[in-house]
């Protein structure tokens, strides 16, 4: 009986010590977090350049027929 607790109490020592050492000592070093910035667009829709093009041909068409 006197060996069951000893061994017992020695398993129960080893389990609750191993938890001890998981962490560490060592500070936690964090790193800075890069912010970037978002891609500066033009505020015209390429659909609007499209059309204009396709209007400036249609009208050097009219002019040139004339």
């Amino acid at each position: 009986m006197r060996i069951t607790k000893t061994l017992a109490t020695a398993a129960t020592l080893a389990v609750v010590s191993t938890s001890a050492f998981a962490g560490g000592v060592a500070p936690v070093i964090v790193e800075p977090v890069e912010v970037m910035e978002a891609p500066k667009t033009s505020s015209v829709s390429s659909t609007y350049v499209v059309v204009g093009v396709v209007a400036a041909l249609l009208i050097a068409a009219a002019a040139s027929a004339e």
